[in-house]
Order: structure tokens, then C-alpha cells, then sequence
């Protein structure tokens, strides 16, 4: 199973950071691989969650004017190393993440004009091919006990039952913010709750139940047909992915896991308020277990 990682959004809720920085690169604290703490990119986090999750064929969808730099970043800087040599103990995460980009097969998609989420993931068809594929956002991390356990039961029940969409859903207290999703349960995957889907609504003013997706899923290529179904269907003539998915919905089969906060958490780093909270769960949990190993 491949993977796609958006980056091509503008980020006008982080105004004036994004006129010049893509949200995507903000920080969130983690932990080495020698237990110091360290600080990676959203979107660094994101990849290593793909990695994680066994795939091992990435393509970052990035808008015209970003590809250089987020290639430079996820490009092996051997310079980079050879200037900082004597300082051997402050390479080592990035040593580690030099191994996982020289095992991936990295590719590198261009979004020529913002045109919704929608649109972004339609430019990877090329390079996701025939295959199912698994979606994330770069702007926001599943936080899990053990990283790429979610990703990975998505893929694996979307093959499995030859399923057209796997969602990640949580329960919020006011689902007019989301895309709201409607289902009945279906027994449990994984230790979630599965809900067979039977209607999706993007930022309802009446919403049908609590379930908020997040922008995490698991596709067959039937997507890419539904994208190319849709004439820009959003306010600002943006192509939604929400209504690509109501096609899949009427038309094939659509399955939901709900996230549980043993499984993990979803957080959003697409306005202040929502990078501030990952930037402390990410704390809490990288000092808090520094603590309890010392």
C-alpha cells in the first residue's frame, strides 16, 4: 500500500506565520531514539507515521511555490553532516531520519493553485496508480501509544473487506466545525468500533450525529474517479474531498473506525489554538516520559 501526505493548502487561520513558513512545518516535541527530547516538523512526524505503518512508497503533495524547500527537507543533506561532524550527538535523530529516507521511495507531486483538499489528492493519481492508498493531512498528527498502529488497521480492513473508504472518526462535542459522518455500528476492528457509513455532511448547521472526521483515510482508486466526477463544488469553486467521498458512499462501500483516547488522539495544527494544543499533548507526552525513566 502506497501513501499520500498533503502540503499544498494555504493556511490563512495562521496568518501571518504562512505567508512565508507552511503550517505543515511547525514544530511538535518527540523523543530520539536515545530517549532526548527533540522537536520535528508536523509534517516530519507525519511521514514517520507512514513509515510506521509499513508503507514504504510516500507522495507529498505540495503547492508550486513550497516544492523547493520541502524537498530540500526531505532531501539527505551529507554537507549538513560533514559540517556538524564534531558534533556527533546532535546528528543522531537526524542520522535516523536520513536511514528512513534513504529506505523510502519519496515522489513529489505539484498542486499548480489551491484548489481545495480535494484537488491536491487528485494530482497524486500518476504516482498512487492502481492501488489502494492511505491519506493524511501534513497539517495535523495522530498521537498514538505506538506511532502507525492507526494507519496501518485503516489499510489493513480497506484491503481486507475490499472496502472503497476507511475513515478515522471521533466523537466532538459540536460537529458543525467538520466534516460530520453518519453510520451505524458494525462491530469492533482493532479494538475501535466500526460504523458501516451511510451519509457525510461537510460543517452541517443541523448535525446527525457527533462523528467528526478527521483527515486521515484509507482509498481504493475509485477516489480519483469520484475527484473527477466533481466540478468544483465548494464555495470558492474548490474541489472537497467530502463530496468525492459521498459518491463513494452511494455508490460502493465506506467503513468507519471511531478513535478511542486509548487508541489515541487527533490533533490539528491548522489554527493557533489547535498547534498549541498539539505542541502541549506532544510535550506532556515526550517530557512526561523522560520523567518517569529517570
Amino acid at each position: 500500500m502506497r501513501g499520500v501526505v498533503t502540503l499544498a493548502g494555504e493556511g490563512t487561520r495562521m496568518l501571518p506565520w504562512s505567508r512565508g513558513l507552511r503550517k505543515e512545518f511547525l514544530p511538535l516535541y518527540d523523543r530520539s531514539e536515545t530517549g532526548e527530547v527533540v522537536l520535528k516538523p508536523v509534517a516530519h512526524v507525519v511521514l514517520e507515521s507512514m513509515v510506521a505503518a509499513g508503507i514504504e512508497d510516500v507522495t507529498l503533495v505540495v503547492g508550486a511555490k513550497d516544492l523547493a524547500f520541502v524537498q530540500n527537507y526531505f532531501t539527505i543533506d551529507r554537507t549538513l553532516l560533514q559540517r556538524h561532524a564534531r558534533h556527533a550527538e546532535r546528528l543522531v535523530e537526524t542520522q535516523r531520519f536520513y536511514g528512513t529516507l534513504r529506505d523510502l521511495r519519496l515522489r513529489f507531486a505539484v498542486q499548480p493553485a489551491p484548489r481545495g483538499f480535494g484537488d491536491a489528492v487528485a494530482h497524486a493519481e500518476e504516482f498512487v496508480a492502481e492501488g489502494p492508498f492511505v491519506l493524511h493531512a501534513g497539517d495535523a498528527v495522530l498521537i498514538e501509544p505506538e506511532r502507525g498502529t492507526l494507519l496501518r488497521t485503516m489499510g489493513a480492513l480497506l484491503e481486507r473487506e475490499h472496502l472503497d473508504a476507511v475513515l478515522l472518526v471521533r466523537k466532538v462535542a459540536d460537529p458543525r466545525r467538520y466534516g460530520v459522518v453518519e453510520g451505524r455500528p458494525d462491530g469492533r476492528v482493532g479494538g475501535l468500533q466500526r460504523l458501516v457509513v451511510t451519509g457525510m455532511e461537510e460543517k452541517p448547521a443541523k448535525p446527525r450525529s457527533h462523528w467528526a472526521a478527521t483527515a486521515a483515510y484509507a482509498f481504493s482508486h475509485r477516489l480519483f474517479d469520484a475527484l473527477r466526477s466533481l466540478e468544483g463544488t465548494g464555495p470558492t469553486g474548490e474541489i472537497e474531498l467530502t463530496d468525492a467521498i459521498r459518491t463513494l458512499i452511494a455508490e460502493g462501500s465506506v467503513a468507519a473506525l471511531v478513535l478511542s483516547p486509548s487508541a489515541g488522539e487527533w490533533r490539528s495544527v491548522g489554527s493557533p489554538e489547535g498547534f498549541q494544543l498539539a505542541l502541549d499533548r506532544t510535550r506532556q507526552r515526550a517530557v512526561g516520559t523522560e520523567k518517569r525513566s529517570t
